[in-house]
């Protein structure tokens, strides 16, 4: 019996390499920042010149969760995360009064602490502090919410911008010079980088003629689509330029002179 395996088009076996190299470089950036985090942790304050802020005391369910967690995991090492926390959650369930009490006690001293130790702290910071603070707060906000907006216009099926001339070239050089066992990716591509620099207008056409046809199909493509979000309802995802009445833009907080 003979097994028949589909060809891939054109376009999506350079999608694939495309996205290859778009993980590669993820995945080099990922390591870097985890080796960064793993080494330095600066908390929001410590970044405006203040010690790090009083930390809530955990409530009595998590207290119990604090002390049954690793003899739940010594008894059920077969348990996921999930089915751990569900055990210990019926055990909370079933836990004595002696026991809720003690817990309950426990956190109500450390909280009455948590509430002191707050309001010293409050009071030491400036007004300069805190103005950075806040900005500081809004841009996290701002960034978790541009991550959230991605996920969803992904999810709404938003077309993909077509593949720069550069990326288009990155491709090919995967192939013809791939990146070496003593390589990280970030030389790869910088050596990569520096190869586009020097080549000609001559030799970089056919890169640059293949983004500007799918830049056509792909603007086609997003009127398109950006139409039938409004149709929808989901006015949040279309481009403002693109609405007859843009939405106001959001204020920056201004940085405080130091």
């Amino acid at each position: 019996m003979l097994l028949t395996v589909p060809l891939l088009s054109k376009a999506s076996l350079f999608g694939s390499l495309i996205n290859k190299c778009r993980q590669a470089g993820i995945a080099s950036l990922s390591v870097t920042t985890r080796e960064a985090s793993s080494t330095v942790r600066t908390t929001l304050e410590e970044k405006v010149g203040l010690p790090p802020r009083p930390k809530k005391p955990l409530t009595p369910f998590f207290r119990f969760m604090r002390e049954q967690r690793e003899k739940t995991k010594a008894n059920n090492p077969h348990f996921s995360t999930r089915e751990i926390v569900r055990e210990m959650s019926q055990r909370w369930s079933e836990a004595d009064e002696v026991t809720r009490n003690r817990l309950q006690d426990e956190f109500k001293r450390e909280l009455q602490n948590f509430v002191e130790a707050k309001a010293k702290y409050e009071a030491t910071m400036t007004d300069t502090q805190r103005a950075e603070l806040k900005l500081l707060k809004d841009e996290i906000q701002e960034a978790k919410e541009r991550r959230m907006m991605r996920k969803r216009i992904i999810m709404l099926g938003r077309p993909k911008r077509p593949a720069s001339a550069f990326l288009r070239f990155l491709v090919q050089e995967r192939t013809n010079a791939p990146q070496t066992a003593n390589q990280t990716y970030r030389e790869w591509q910088a050596k990569c980088a520096e190869k586009w620099s020097r080549l000609s207008d001559k030799e970089k056409q056919p890169f640059l003629e293949e983004t500007r046809r799918e830049i056509t199909v792909y603007k086609k493509d997003i009127a398109e689509w950006e139409e039938s979000m409004v149709r929808l309802g989901n006015i949040d995802v279309v481009r403002p330029s693109n609405l007859i009445d843009p939405p106001e833009p959001k204020s920056k907080g201004i940085k405080p002179n130091v």
